[in-house]
């Protein structure tokens, strides 16, 4: 699984460079990102809707850092 830091970004950076990032893996790819935006975790549900990925977590670990793990749709 692919990691992608998108700490201290605010919206919509965190889901742009994500984009980008999952345009470049084949369906079925993982990626799980760190985002502190607190925006993040809808920004990136919505994200998965309208693009036709998978979001398989979105979970806060310390300090606020969200965890959120997709997985690239077909």
């Amino acid at each position: 699984m692919e990691e992608l830091d998108l700490r201290g970004l605010i919206c919509p950076l965190p889901v742009l460079k994500a984009r980008k990032r999952l345009a470049g893996l084949p369906p079925g790819a993982r990626v799980r990102i760190l985002a502190t935006d607190p925006k993040a975790r809808e920004d990136f549900r919505h994200f998965c809707e309208v693009a036709g990925h998978r979001l398989l977590a979105v979970r806060e670990e310390g300090g606020g850092v969200l965890v959120i793990e997709i997985e690239r749709g077909g």
